[in-house]
């Protein structure tokens, strides 16, 4: 299992929040802690690539900010 705190840009509120949780619990991490911003997740690799993380956020509307 792997943990990761990934930012994210265009978040603003509760229902950004949600949009969130729902977009990460439907690609099967049940697993994660979102905040304003921030997402922190654990994932097991052999089963979720970190890409469909990603697509799976920015599908919902926001975007992955990658440093």
């Amino acid at each position: 299992m792997t943990t990761t705190e990934i930012k994210i840009d265009g978040m603003s509120c509760k229902h950004c929040i949600m949009a969130i949780e729902k977009a990460l619990t439907k690609i099967g991490i049940e697993k994660h802690k979102v905040e304003i911003g921030t997402a922190t997740i654990t994932f097991d690799e052999s089963k979720i690539k970190f890409e469909e993380i990603e697509k799976a956020i920015e599908e919902a509307g926001y975007k992955v900010h990658k440093e």
